[in-house]
């Protein structure tokens, strides 16, 4: 049988995140006969790769989610290398994020409906037992954590589908260090008690931030947040959660009742299980009428971001400047680069768009 050798190459098309770690760019995958797919491609910053500590952190992230395949979680493709700087390719994923979502109602001047709250997180609790479940080849379980669930890190694309992305910190058994008790990691203000206090944690640490994503859903605010991560902190593990109705009368209390359990301080009294937060969501749905579905969010997202109801519009981005990445505008998995392909004849290259809002966001 002869021997072929796949190539991946990737062109870089525009910037949609940039961090102090990193950035994430739309590219498109080339391949024979024409074949091109787009993906996004994280990138680690110049500086940072020769951070032994920074990079294992992002090797692991890519070999810790490579296997995980579900409709709410971000597909990784490939891990990959030019010169010292490593790059993932993952799915592109044509949406907004929820913190997003949530700034465009501020805008509006609007809630988000009670119904496509219970929708979204049910989706991304779902994608969450998911990868709390998963097994090795040999059926041990990796005891996946996430550790950063936040709005910033479960997005919805313009079909309706809700996809949990970023497991830049997360903890796996055997997969990568966990660094817990010594390094305080992710977004303070979507911390559980226990991942606040440096203790260890489990898949019921995903649960109960995701409880505050439900909350802030719910009343277009973080209640634990604070300007002093002290404070926060403090919010977090000993003050009062006040019900969700002083902010949102509309939550009907059997939603507000699911959400006092995925924020209970006490690990055991909390959910065990995404599978058991998503039923309860789906019980309150649908037992008694058609609730909402992909498609009902689907229509809600292109209400209040008309651009996507038009796909000419949602796809006509300015693209990053072919220099972003050392000069390399196509990369190759195999280690070599290629020159940088101009731009086609009428794009601007001057300028970068990085978000569905035209703001600057950071990946973690």
């Amino acid at each position: 049988m002869q021997s072929i050798v796949d190539r991946y190459r990737f062109r870089l098309v525009r910037k949609i995140a940039e961090g102090g770690m990193g950035a994430v760019y739309e590219a498109i995958q080339h391949g024979a006969e024409g074949f091109e797919k787009i993906v996004s491609i994280k990138t680690v910053i110049e500086d940072l790769s020769s951070n032994p500590e920074f990079v294992q952190m992002f090797i692991g992230e890519a070999k810790l989610v490579a296997d995980l395949v579900h409709q709410n979680i971000v597909q990784v493709y490939q891990l990959g290398k030019i010169g010292t700087r490593y790059y993932i390719a993952m799915e592109y994923v044509h949406g907004v994020n929820l913190e997003e979502f949530l700034e465009r109602h501020y805008e509006l001047g609007r809630r988000v409906p009670v119904e496509l709250v219970a929708f979204i997180v049910s989706r991304a609790s779902l994608g969450l037992d998911y990868a709390h479940s998963k097994t090795d080849m040999h059926g041990k379980p990796l005891g996946v954590v996430h550790r950063d669930i936040s709005p910033r890190n479960i997005m919805i694309d313009t079909q309706g589908v809700v996809k949990i992305t970023d497991f830049g910190i997360a903890k796996a058994r055997e997969v990568m260090a966990a660094r817990e008790g010594e390094v305080l990691l992710g977004k303070a203000q979507y911390m559980s008690p226990e991942q606040a206090q440096l203790q260890a944690t489990d898949l019921r640490s995903d649960l109960f931030s995701l409880g505050i994503v439900m909350y802030e859903l719910f009343a277009g605010r973080n209640i634990f947040a604070d300007e002093n991560t002290r404070t926060t902190i403090a919010n977090i593990t000993q003050h009062p959660v006040p019900p969700v109705r002083t902010y949102n009368p509309d939550v009907p209390e059997e939603l507000e009742r699911i959400l006092r359990k995925a924020l209970e301080r006490d690990i055991e009294r909390r959910y065990q299980s995404g599978n058991d937060f998503a039923y309860d969501l789906q019980y309150y749905m649908y037992k008694d009428r058609f609730g909402p579905t992909y498609q009902t969010l689907e229509a809600y997202l292109k209400e209040i971001f008309p651009h996507f109801a038009d796909p000419k519009v949602s796809r006509t981005l300015r693209p990053i400047s072919y220099r972003s990445l050392s000069e390399t505008a196509v990369l190759d998995v195999q280690g070599t680069e290629s020159p940088p392909v101009p731009p086609s004849p009428g794009q601007d290259t001057a300028g970068t768009t990085n978000s569905a809002q035209g703001r600057e966001a950071e990946p973690n």
